[in-house]
């Protein structure tokens, strides 16, 4: 039976009851003196609380006197003693010196992973701005491929091909100057909420409010006022600007065009060198300065207006791209094909982070997000509402006879009006 602090067979055993270690008396007392706590748990000790362990007497011998060899032997063993427990409270602060260095060591190297990883996401989120969202000042590249326009003949239809006019400084400004604009209302709007917009459980219970044929009227003097001939296929998807004045054309002849609706000349048409399979969907971005085209081998392309140029490919689905929507946020992007899945893809990191897998022979015609980004409408066997971010459907409407081919929300998602085969147009709302 030791101290535990001097490591010796103790001439007074008491054990404290905090730690139930055995010590010196002496020791112990000189300690909670100076301390006032338990050596081994550091909690607060007193006199009255040790606990006198019972064992055989031994005959002490007589006091010795100061200049007797047992005096000195006495003054060696309290020098002893003090040194004992000078020694015990060194290795006490070392041993917590070493716990606060190696708790110090890991949370620096967890701050400089996370430091690291920080540096890394923002690294790339310049270059995807960078490459997906050119700055102004690019002087625009020659077109990357033939370009073909229309002029008017003497009814006013324009048919016959001419030289392309490309996108000359003007168009560019007016391109970049609308891109300022939108970019500046969106961060004005920032990622609220907007006021009045219809919430989930309001959608749950959308309903049939009207179902009409549709029906084709010529309007004004009923005559064609541009004919845009751009491809030599048939067109598989439009779009048009933000600007209201300029047209986005895909085919399945491979070319993607840029049409000046006003004119009806053709500004550039760009061919994808580096697929041979046919385009099958496009879309613009928010911004107006990049666009989407989907092809019929699967893969989604994101091109530079200004340059004509392919910036990112998003590889992933398994059947020819459907419909192609960007969301209003400018970095959501969804894309449907014949696969029977919807996935969503943050243009920022370039990477799919969500795929929504919809039933075995689910055919999906049409993708729309509504003007805030909150939710996201599917049209094709049926019609459905997502809700972002939870990406759960909030609502399925079977209304109609026949594939849907179209769907898009209302002011702020207040109604949803979908197109279909049957030849009708429905209006969903509360």
């Amino acid at each position: 039976m030791l101290s535990a602090i001097c490591n010796e067979v103790p001439d007074q055993p008491v054990v404290s009851p905090l730690s139930g270690a055995v010590f010196e008396r002496r020791l112990l007392e000189k300690y909670i003196a100076e301390n006032g706590t338990d050596p081994i748990t550091n909690k607060e000790l007193t006199l009255d609380q040790l606990i006198d362990l019972k064992v055989p007497a031994v005959a002490k011998p007589k006091p010795p006197s100061a200049t007797s060899i047992p005096a000195i032997l006495k003054a060696l063993q309290d020098e002893w003693d003090a040194v004992m427990l000078h020694s015990f409270t060194l290795r006490q602060q070392l041993q917590t010196a070493r716990q606060e260095l190696s708790h110090a060591l890991y949370q620096h190297d967890a701050a400089t992973r996370v430091i690291a990883r920080l540096n890394k996401e923002v690294t790339a989120a310049r270059e995807a701005l960078a490459t997906l969202k050119p700055q102004a000042g690019i002087a625009p590249a020659a077109p990357a491929g033939p370009t073909i326009a229309a002029t008017a003949e003497a009814g006013g239809a324009a048919d016959v091909p001419s030289e392309g006019a490309g996108l000359t400084e003007e168009v560019v400004a007016r391109l970049q100057d609308t891109a300022t604009i939108l970019t500046q209302e969106r961060k004005r709007r920032g990622r609220t909420v907007p006021e009045g917009l219809t919430p989930a459980e309001q959608i749950r219970g959308f309903t049939t409010l009207a179902s009409h044929p549709i029906r084709v009227w010529n309007v004004g003097t009923s005559q064609t006022l541009q004919l845009i001939r751009a491809h030599d296929g048939p067109v598989t998807g439009l779009s048009l600007h933000a600007t209201g004045d300029y047209l986005l054309s895909a085919s399945r002849d491979h070319n993607w065009a840029f049409s000046d609706i006003r004119t009806g000349r053709v500004l550039c048409k760009v061919s994808d060198t580096s697929a041979s399979s046919p385009l099958t969907a496009a879309q613009f971005h928010p911004d107006g300065l990049i666009l989407g085209t989907g092809t019929q081998d699967a893969t989604i392309k994101i091109w530079d207006l200004k340059e004509r140029s392919n910036v990112a490919n998003f590889p992933g689905h398994s059947g020819a791209i459907s419909s192609i929507a960007f969301s209003e946020n400018g970095y959501y992007l969804a894309t449907a094909a014949e696969d029977s899945t919807v996935r969503l893809w943050d243009l920022r990191k370039l990477k799919n982070f969500r795929t929504i897998q919809l039933d075995e022979g689910y055919e999906v015609m049409d993708l729309s997000f509504d003007q805030s980004g909150t939710y996201l409408a599917v049209a094709g066997t049926d019609v459905r509402v997502y809700l972002c971010k939870q990406w759960n459907d909030l609502r399925v409407f079977n209304d109609h006879t026949a594939m849907a081919t179209g769907v898009r929300f209302g002011s702020n998602a207040s109604y949803l009006a979908s197109t279909s085969m049957d030849r009708t147009l429905k209006i969903y709302g509360p």
